[in-house]
C-alpha cells in the first residue's frame, strides 16, 4: 500500500528527529568496539554507514519538497 504525500512527510520528519540521530549513536559505537582502526578503515565504515541509511528511507523522502498533489488548486 502506497503512503499518501501527508503521510510520507510525517514519516520523513520522525526519520530525520528521531530515527537518524538514534542510528548514528549506534554507528558511533560499531566504531568503537573496534580498537581504534587506522585512520582510512575508520573513514570508509562512517562513510559506509552514512550511506546505508538512505536506501531504506529514499522512497519516504522522495517527492516530499513538491506541492501536495491531492490538494485542491489555488484560486
Amino acid at each position: 500500500m502506497a503512503l499518501s504525500w501527508k503521510a510520507r512527510r510525517r514519516w520523513a520528519l520522525f526519520a530525520l528527529l528521531v530515527a537518524l540521530p538514534l542510528y548514528i549513536i549506534v554507528a558511533l559505537n560499531i566504531v568503537v568496539l573496534f580498537d581504534r582502526p587506522h585512520f582510512l578503515i575508520e573513514f570508509l565504515i562512517y562513510v559506509g554507514l552514512g550511506i546505508l541509511w538512505a536506501f531504506p528511507l529514499k522512497r519516504i523522502f522522495k517527492g516530499i519538497s513538491q506541492p501536495d498533489p491531492d490538494a485542491p488548486p489555488k484560486g
